[in-house]
Formats: C-alpha cells, sequence, structure tokens
C-alpha cells in the first residue's frame, strides 16, 4: 500500500514539473541583422581625382548703343592737321528702322567741356578760314538714308593765336540738327576743335557715304 502512494506521489511530482516547465516563456529568437547603409569612404581613403583645367573667360560682349529718338546718331569720321589747318569729319548713321531723308546742310553748334555753347562763327562753306579745297565746297543735294546707312559733313577751321590776351577755345562737344525739325544730336569728340582765338568755322553740307 505504502508503495502504491510513493508511485503516485513521483508520478504526481513529474507532472508538476512538467507542467511547470510548459508554463515558462521561451526568449524571442534574435532578429535577423536589417540591411546597412554603404559606408563612405573617408577622404583621406578616396583616390586623388584629376585636377579639372581652367575655364577660358567668355569675352564679354559688347553692348550696343541705344538708338536716340530721332533715329540717328553721331560718330566721328577721321580727320586731318596740317600747319594749323584743321580738317575733321562726322558721320551721321540711320540706326532707326525707317529710310531717313536729309537735304542740305546740318545746323550745328560747338560746346565746351561742360556743354555750354562756344563763341564761335559757324557757316557754311569755308567761311573764310582758308581758300584750298577740303571738300566742305561741295554742293549740297536730297539724299535718302537706308537703315544702317550714313552720311558725313566736314568742318574746317584754324588752331591759331592771333592774339594773346584773347583765351584760346576748345570744342569738346558737337551738337547737330540732321533737318529743319528733327531732334538734336550730341556728340562728345575724342580730339578737341582747338578753335584757337580765331573764333571761326566753316562746315559743307551732307554727302551720303558708302557702306560696304
Amino acid at each position: 500500500m505504502i508503495a502504491k502512494r510513493w508511485v503516485r506521489g513521483l508520478v504526481g511530482g513529474v507532472i508538476a514539473v512538467g507542467a511547470l516547465a510548459g508554463c515558462e516563456v521561451p526568449p524571442p529568437p534574435e532578429a535577423a541583422p536589417g540591411p546597412t547603409a554603404p559606408v563612405r569612404a573617408s577622404s583621406a581613403s578616396r583616390p586623388p581625382q584629376p585636377a579639372r583645367p581652367p575655364q577660358p573667360a567668355r569675352p564679354s560682349q559688347p553692348q550696343a548703343q541705344p538708338c536716340p529718338e530721332g533715329g540717328v546718331r553721331l560718330r566721328e569720321a577721321g580727320g586731318d592737321a596740317a600747319m594749323g589747318l584743321r580738317l575733321a569729319s562726322l558721320a551721321l548713321v540711320n540706326c532707326g528702322t525707317e529710310p531717313y531723308v536729309l537735304d542740305g546742310y546740318p545746323e550745328l553748334r560747338v560746346l565746351d567741356r561742360q556743354g555750354a555753347p562756344v563763341e564761335v562763327s559757324a557757316a557754311t562753306g569755308t567761311n573764310g578760314v582758308t581758300t584750298s579745297v577740303t571738300g566742305v565746297e561741295a554742293a549740297p543735294r536730297k539724299m535718302t538714308l537706308r537703315p544702317g546707312a550714313e552720311a558725313t559733313f566736314s568742318m574746317v577751321w584754324r588752331n591759331t593765336v592771333t592774339d594773346v590776351t584773347v583765351p584760346a577755345v576748345e570744342g569738346w562737344e558737337i551738337e547737330v540738327v540732321p533737318r529743319p525739325g528733327a531732334p538734336r544730336v550730341r556728340l562728345r569728340l575724342t580730339q578737341p576743335v582747338d578753335l584757337g582765338n580765331t573764333g571761326r568755322l566753316g562746315y559743307g553740307p551732307w554727302i551720303e557715304r558708302e557702306t560696304r
């Protein structure tokens, strides 16, 4: 009888131990390693990169001058000087989009550095400045300048000082009315109209300039 009770107790203890063992929660499995970001190589470990050759600087494009209100602009067109006699030409450029008609002589004024008129007798022809042929004696005629075309007129004067008590005069701007009623056009000169103290200047008519 005692042997049967001992066997039953042993069996019950084994079952109890098994039941307690079955109640324990097993630890979760370790998570699988996920994808890792690529490791960037440090600058010290990178292979040397070839140096880029210097890029040549692009030449700056010259800015186009705006066309004045009247559709024409002035520019210097050359000159000559000998024994105190001066000869200079100015060109009128049709920078607009319409034909420009000229007839006869321009109307002009000579201005100083500050843009004020200088005291000078400006008249058509040689105006008593010289008796030699200079181009200012040409006969005036009517002409039509197409867009981009030019016409010139010439000026003649002497750089002479006849009276040391009278200050010499220099003109640094020319103001022109190309035709009656047209807006005035000004040009700053690179070389002055050095009149000395003669106070006299002659100029010719418009002459159509051949352009290539």
